[in-house]
This record gives structure tokens, C-alpha cells and sequence, in this order.
């Protein structure tokens, strides 16, 4: 009787250490660079939460570069300027968050390789609800639009000429 109470007690306890996790989905991913040359990309795609619980996407990493952040856009005295957003970008409940050009995005530095138009690579973005999921990443560098209908004002960005 006591080891059935006490296994009852810790899977009882477990339970509430568990997260509620959020259902993510991510879609309409690519990645881009200034060139073969290119020292930095980015890469883009919708994050889906069907989730009854907000989340937010705390980090991204990926054996492309040797430094993989979470970046965004802001003005600053009519300068556009690219920041690191530490906090995470959250993901609303029942909602969607674009990255997309001119916005949020995931920025890679130092490149290991190239991206090749028509190449893959793998993302592991971490969330703070779902936990590790793993994007394969499709290099479009001809790529003009920003998820379908949801355009960026901000058209393209050279990163070599903004202040990070």
C-alpha cells in the first residue's frame, strides 16, 4: 500500500512539473544571403500556435554559423537599425507570428558555408512552451515576397549597410 501511495504521489507531482505545451507549427520557410560572399543571412517563416497557450520562441541554432540570434528591425531617428530581441518573440495562443523581411527574423553570422540557392539546412528553434523543434530551411535567393500576402514595406534589406 505505502509504494502504491508513493508512486501515485510522484506521478501526481510530475504532472504539475510538466508545461502545458503549445501545438507549433512552422511553415513557409526560407533563408536568404547578400551572395556567395555573403558573411551573414537570414531566415524567415510563419510560427502557428493552435494552442490554448501562449508561447515564445527563445532562441534559434544551427550549424550554418558560428552565431545564431533572434533578430528584429526598429527606427531609430529615421535610421533602420537591426537588434537582437532577448526576451524572445512571443507567439500568441491560437495565433501566428511572421518573421519576414524588414521585421523579425532569425539572423545568421559568420557563415560556415554559403547559402546555395536550391540548398538546405537544418534550424533548431527552442520555445519556451514546445521546447526543440527542428526546420529544414530551403536558400531562395531570388525570393521577393513575405509569406503570401503578408508583404514587408521594408522590401529588401541590406544587411551590410545596417547598424547591428
Amino acid at each position: 500500500m505505502f509504494l502504491k501511495s508513493t508512486l501515485l504521489g510522484g506521478l501526481a507531482a510530475l504532472s504539475l512539473a510538466v508545461p502545458a505545451f503549445a501545438d507549433i507549427t512552422i511553415s513557409d520557410a526560407y533563408a536568404r544571403s547578400s551572395g556567395p560572399s555573403a558573411k551573414s543571412g537570414a531566415a524567415f517563416f510563419v510560427i502557428e500556435n493552435t494552442g490554448d497557450t501562449a508561447d515564445r520562441l527563445l532562441s534559434a541554432s544551427s550549424d550554418m554559423a558560428k552565431l545564431v540570434e533572434l533578430h528584429t528591425h526598429i527606427e531609430d531617428d529615421g535610421v533602420m537599425k537591426m537588434r537582437e530581441v532577448k526576451d524572445g518573440i512571443e507567439v500568441p495562443a491560437m495565433g501566428v507570428h511572421a518573421l519576414q523581411r524588414g521585421a523579425d527574423h532569425v539572423m545568421f553570422m559568420g557563415l560556415n558555408t554559403p547559402m546555395v540557392q536550391g540548398e538546405t539546412f537544418d534550424v533548431t528553434l527552442t520555445f519556451e512552451q514546445a521546447g526543440e523543434v527542428t526546420v529544414t530551411i530551403p536558400v531562395d535567393l531570388a525570393r521577393s515576397d513575405d509569406h503570401g500576402a503578408m508583404k514587408s514595406d521594408a522590401g529588401s534589406v541590406d544587411h551590410s549597410k545596417m547598424d547591428h
